[in-house]
């Protein structure tokens, strides 16, 4: 009895963590939204970017990668001195991760965005070191993610530079 209570508790927290992710996801589109048919398409764009159609489903894919990392480190049995930096820089990027859509989208500043996602892609790179030392596999869930911040960092630097 003591175990299928158990393994409920651990599909509550598996569901529960995708869908914090998905919910950041959600709240940054509503800022994205507003401009990426009015004033993202005004934007000289670099040769490299992306194609709209992209981004929807790649950011679907990282939030998921992002809540099944995020609950692989909640059903670990650490110490909470381990647990407790691990679960703040993940909330931190987390919240960058929100706030970048805000700057670049929702303020329409590439350049307070370009600021946001520098802050993120070191989080996402502490959040990886901190999760590593629990589970390995919860870091390198997160290495797509990384990969993609970084494309979308490089693309974000051009694209303050490009419209200054």
């Amino acid at each position: 009895m003591k175990g299928l209570f158990r393994r409920r508790f651990d599909v509550m927290k598996l569901i529960l963590s995708v869908v914090i992710c998905q919910i950041v996801g959600g709240v940054g589109a509503i800022f994205t939204s507003s401009s990426i048919s009015t004033w993202y398409p005004n934007l000289i764009k670099p040769a490299f970017t992306p194609p709209n159609w992209m981004f929807a489903p790649v950011w679907t894919i990282l939030y998921l990668l992002m809540g099944v990392s995020l609950f692989l480190i909640l059903v670990k049995r650490e110490e909470k001195r381990t647990l407790t930096p691990a679960l703040t820089i993940f909330a931190v990027q987390l919240t960058l991760n929100g706030l970048w859509s805000y700057l670049f989208f929702g303020l329409r500043n590439p350049l307070y965005g370009f600021i946001g996602i520098i802050l993120l892609w070191v989080m996402i790179l502490l959040t990886m070191l901190e999760f590593s030392k629990i589970s390995k596999l919860a870091s390198m869930l997160l290495i797509p993610y990384l990969a993609w911040v970084t494309i979308a960092t490089t693309l974000n630097f051009y694209l303050w530079r490009m419209n200054m």
